[in-house]
């Protein structure tokens, strides 16, 4: 082959990888502006159940970023917005209890009342998770739900959510740990990139969640 045709193939290579390249880093760039913004804006509104996202719990106490959820889904039950208190999450092996029964133990012992609440109990991520709280939903007659998370995690949760035919909206915490500490939040914003390709490309789920989802 001619070294001349071999050169120019070589450019176009090159040229398709640049382009590429220039790709990848804008649609990041867009996704992680996504995901900020729609971490930015709180749209509680009268709906039928708050949903909260669980998170690490330690033998039945929820850890700092699962209480700040917690703390902010049960004002959001005081200020009357919701009739259905709606808890997620299973166990890690060794558990004694899962993520699922700390929030409603942490939600009964802060007013909210017992028949109020439901949930699942075993999933061990937000896909999961959010495919089993449809069908609760489905099967008490709710369409209408505010999510509470991590502000980095909203926008994963509320597209699935929607996928699953949820009238959804979020209602992201302001006090976890993962938003004040900006390392936490970079590493946070990188899983849910991760995760959010996952979803569009395999509608699969990481199989390990970071602690902001």
């Amino acid at each position: 082959m001619p070294r001349s045709l071999i050169g120019s193939r070589t450019r176009d290579v090159a040229r398709l990888v640049a382009v590429g390249g220039v790709a990848v880093i804008l649609v990041g760039a867009f996704a992680t502006w996504r995901i900020w913004d729609q971490g930015s804006q709180d749209e509680q509104r009268p709906v039928d159940v708050i949903v909260v996202l669980g998170a690490a719990q330690y033998d039945g106490r929820p850890s700092p970023v699962f209480a700040a959820r917690l703390d902010h889904a049960i004002a959001l039950w005081h200020a009357g917005i919701a009739q259905g208190f709606v808890v997620t999450g299973g166990k890690l092996p060794g558990d004694r209890t899962t993520e699922a029964a700390t929030a409603r133990g942490y939600a009964m012992a802060h007013e909210v009342p017992e028949a109020a609440i439901f949930g699942e109990f075993e999933a061990h991520n937000t896909l999961d998770s959010l495919r089993s709280v449809a069908a609760l939903m489905r099967e008490r007659g709710y369409t209408s739900a505010v999510f509470v998370s991590d502000p980095t995690h909203m926008l994963r949760v509320l597209r699935i959510a929607h996928d699953l035919g949820i009238e959804a909206y979020g209602s992201p915490t302001l006090t976890s740990p993962v938003d004040q500490d900006p390392a936490q939040r970079l590493q946070a914003t990188a899983h849910e990139l991760g995760a959010l390709a996952a979803y569009f490309i395999a509608a699969s789920a990481p199989s390990v969640e970071v602690p902001g989802g």
